[in-house]
C-alpha cells in the first residue's frame, strides 16, 4: 500500500471508526481519521452516555421521595436546577471527548477534524480542498434522527438538540414509540414536566416482549405520562407567547413548549459522495456490506449504524474491530448477531436478549414461557406500588432458554450477565440448579415458575 497516502482512512470518529482507526495502527497500518464534530460519535457526544446521565439525574425524583420511607428526614420540596446538570453532563462529554483523542493520537492515528467526502475508490476530498489517497477507506458516520415533513416541523427538535435545553419545558410532546421516545419521556416526567407521548401506531416498542412493554405502558401511565396512539402530526404553529400549537389526526390539539422528534434514526450517507466510487445502498440510504463489512468496491468498508444492521454502539465495536482484525491482521473475523442484549432506560428500565414469546412460538412452534411478577423489596418499603416481570422463553423440546425479557429496577444491569448464560445455549434446568442470591432481585432468574 505504499502508493498511497495511508493504508486506512477513517470517515467517522464515533464508536465503530475509533476502534477500527487504533486497532488497524496497533497492527501497523497507516492510519487516519475524519471527523467534523467531536471525537466519540453519537454515543459519547449525543447519545447513550449523557442520556444515561440524565436517567441518572432524573431518578433522583423518586429517589429522594423514597428516602423518607427509609428514615431520612428531608426537609420542604427538594428543587432540581436543570443547568446544573445540563452544564455537568456537557463537561463530562468534554471529558470523554478528549480521551478519546488521546487514544487515537496515543496510537499515531492522525485525526483530520473536517468533513471528508469519498471522490474515488481510493480517494479522499477533505472540506479544506485536499485530497489524500488511501489503501482502505472506512465510512463510520453512524445514523441521523428522521424527521417527517409536516408544516411547521422547523419549530420542532431532535435528541440531539435535547442535551443543550437553556431551560425546561413546562409541556413536552414527544413523537415515536421507540427507545428514544420513551426514555426521554421519562426522564422529563421525573423532572416535573407535562409529557405527552404520541405514535402514528397502537403499539410501543414493538421489538420488545408484549408482556414487558404493556407493563411499561401502564407504569408510565401512572406516573403521568398521556399516550396518544394512532395519531400523526398534522401542523405545527407559533403561539404568540412562544409555545407550540400542535394539530394532529385522531385527536385534539395541543399546545406545548416543546416538541421533541424520536422517530427514529437513518443512516448518515447524504452528501458523502459515495456515488463515486460506485458504492450500492439499499432504499433507505443505508450501505451494503457482505460480512466482512465491505462494500460492493473492494477498497470501501462501513460499519456500524450506517450499515444500518443493528444500531447499536457495542455492535459497532465489534464491527471495528472484526474489520481491522480481517484487513490489517490477516485474521478473518466476523460478527455474531445472534442473542444481542439490549435496554430501554426508561423508568423503570427494561431489558432483553433473544426471541419474545411470539417469535418463539412462530418460529420454535413448542415452547415454555416462566415468570415471575413481583414488587421489588426497595418498592415495598417505599410504599411504591410499582411491580416487576421477568420472563424466560424457553424450547418446549430442550429446555434450552431462547430469550429472557424484564422490566423492574437495575434490569439492564442484571441482564447482561444473564445474557452470558443466554448466549452459551443453557437450559431452564441450567438456570435451576444454581443456588439464589438471596434477597434479591436477581435470584427471581433461578426461582422462575
Amino acid at each position: 500500500m505504499a502508493d498511497f497516502d495511508y493504508d486506512l482512512f477513517v470517515i467517522g470518529a464515533g464508536s465503530g471508526g475509533v476502534r477500527a482507526a487504533r486497532v488497524s495502527a496497533a497492527f501497523g497500518a497507516k492510519v487516519a481519521i475524519a471527523e467534523e464534530h467531536k471525537v466519540g460519535g453519537t454515543c459519547v457526544i449525543r447519545g447513550c452516555v449523557p442520556k444515561k446521565l440524565l436517567v441518572y439525574g432524573s431518578h433522583f425524583a423518586e429517589d429522594i421521595h423514597d428516602a423518607r420511607r427509609f428514615g431520612w428526614k428531608v426537609s420542604g420540596d427538594p428543587e432540581f436546577d436543570w443547568p446544573t446538570l445540563r452544564d455537568n453532563v456537557l463537561s463530562e462529554v468534554e471529558r470523554l471527548n478528549g480521551i478519546y483523542i488521546n487514544t487515537l493520537e496515543s496510537h499515531d492515528v492522525e485525526i483530520v477534524h473536517e468533513r471528508a467526502t469519498v471522490t474515488g475508490p481510493n480517494e479522499v476530498t477533505l472540506a479544506s480542498g485536499k485530497t489524500v489517497t488511501a489503501g482502505k477507506i472506512l465510512i463510520a458516520t453512524g445514523a441521523w434522527p428522521f424527521k417527517p415533513d409536516f408544516p411547521g416541523v422547523e419549530h420542532t427538535i431532535s435528541s440531539n438538540e435535547v442535551f443543550h435545553l437553556e431551560t425546561l419545558p413546562k409541556r413536552v410532546l414527544i413523537a415515536g414509540a421507540g427507545y428514544i421516545a420513551n426514555e426521554f419521556a421519562g426522564i422529563f416526567n421525573e423532572f416535573s414536566c407535562e409529557v405527552t407521548l404520541i405514535n402514528r401506531s397502537d403499539a410501543i416498542l414493538r421489538q420488545y416482549d408484549q408482556s414487558i412493554r404493556d407493563r411499561l405502558l401502564e407504569i408510565s401511565m401512572r406516573k403521568g405520562i398521556d399516550f396518544r396512539f394512532n395519531a400523526e402530526f398534522e401542523s405545527i404553529e407559533k403561539n404568540e407567547d412562544g409555545s407550540l400549537h400542535v394539530e394532529m389526526s385522531n385527536h385534539s390539539p395541543l399546545d406545548v413548549d416543546m416538541v421533541l422528534i424520536a422517530t427514529g434514526r437513518v443512516p448518515n450517507t447524504n452528501g458523502l459522495g459515495l456515488e463515486n466510487a460506485g458504492v450500492e445502498m439499499d432504499e433507505k440510504g443505508a450501505i451494503k456490506v457482505d460480512e466482512y463489512s465491505k462494500t460492493n468496491v473492494d477498497s470501501i468498508y462501513a460499519v456500524g449504524d450506517v450499515t444500518n444492521r443493528v444500531q447499536l454502539t457495542p455492535v459497532a465495536i465489534r464491527e471495528g474491530q472484526a474489520f481491522a482484525e480481517t484487513v490489517f491482521n490477516d485474521n478473518p473475523k466476523t460478527v455474531d448477531y445472534r442473542y444481542i442484549p439490549s435496554a430501554v432506560f426508561s423508568h423503570p428500565p427494561m431489558a432483553a436478549i433473544g426471541m419474545t414469546e411470539s417469535e418463539a412460538r412462530t418460529t420454535l412452534g413448542n415452547v415454555k414461557v416462566y415468570s415471575s411478577d413481583f414488587r421489588a423489596m426497595k418498592n415495598v418499603l417505599a410504599d411504591r406500588d410499582e411491580r416487576a416481570l421477568y420472563k424466560m422463553v424457553c424450547d418446549g423440546d430442550t429446555g434450552k432458554v431462547v430469550g429472557l425479557h424484564m422490566i423492574g429496577p437495575e434490569s439492564a444491569e442484571i441482564l447482561q450477565a444473564a445474557a452470558v448464560a443466554v448466549k452459551a445455549g443453557l437450559t431452564k434446568d441450567d438456570f435451576d440448579d444454581v443456588v439464589a442470591l438471596h434477597p434479591t432481585m436477581a435470584e427471581e432468574l433461578v426461582l422462575l415458575n
